[in-house]
């Protein structure tokens, strides 16, 4: 746990899933894959309450089947196409608001992150309760420089920074993305700025082989061979 603080983290998993179907609990080398990001979440120590937000009854058994709580499920306003991470997270604070329970922090841990670990959300947790961020997000460098960047217009190749275009890449400074595994957030901002990256926004720096989208089959396949690597031996 963290001290002084009272945690939640929410891992949020609808059932729809248009380009891999039934994504959240698809099988990822042995277990569903859901049940990376709860067990990490449980062994991490650092909340007080591990939840999935779901609309579905199959995942929501598979969850409590993995030590998550199941207070309630999610509406179908926030489980349909259109709703944002923020609008899910809101639902939630929200449900528990009405039963009288409050939260300093919340993390929200998306259902297909087996490359988080119990460490990771420990050290994101740590940053978020000593410092003056609002939100903590794990990020990336990009591996090739963003400024450096080709267009394809009309059938040939135009810069889209040509001032930057024949710098070194050790010259320009480095550039980051979003990871797409968790938020570390600090609920009373959240609840003003009703957003993820909110004005005051920490980084959780974190190594590419530690990274993939996992948004195809493809992804899916290559997700499972880069934590093989990871994990062999």
């Amino acid at each position: 746990m963290i001290s002084g603080m009272k945690t939640l983290a929410v891992i949020t998993a609808r059932g729809g899933s248009k380009r891999i179907p039934r994504k959240n609990i698809k099988n990822f080398l042995g277990k569903p894959i859901i049940q990376y990001s709860i067990e990490a979440a449980l062994d991490s120590g650092v909340f007080d309450t591990v939840m999935v937000s779901t609309e579905d009854d199959e995942i929501a058994q598979v969850a409590k089947d993995a030590g998550a709580e199941i207070p309630f499920l999610r509406s179908k306003e926030t489980a349909d196409d259109h709703s944002t991470t923020a609008d899910v997270l809101l639902e939630v604070l929200s449900a528990y608001e009405a039963r009288d329970i409050h939260y300093d922090a919340i993390c929200c841990i998306y259902p297909t992150a087996p490359f988080v670990t119990p460490e990771a959300l420990q050290t994101a947790m740590q940053t978020l309760a000593e410092g003056s961020a609002d939100t903590v997000m794990p990020v990336v460098q990009f591996s090739f420089p963003p400024r450096r960047a080709l267009l394809l217009r009309d059938g040939e190749l135009t810069a889209h920074y040509p001032e930057d275009q024949l710098k070194r890449s050790q010259d320009l400074e480095p550039e980051y993305h979003d990871c797409g595994q968790f938020y570390c957030l600090r609920t009373e901002s959240f609840l003003k700025e009703k957003r993820i990256v909110m004005t005051h926004t920490a980084p959780f720096l974190q190594d590419e082989q530690n990274v993939q989208d996992i948004d195809t089959e493809r992804d899916w396949e290559i997700a499972e061979l880069k934590y093989r690597l990871l994990h062999r031996g």
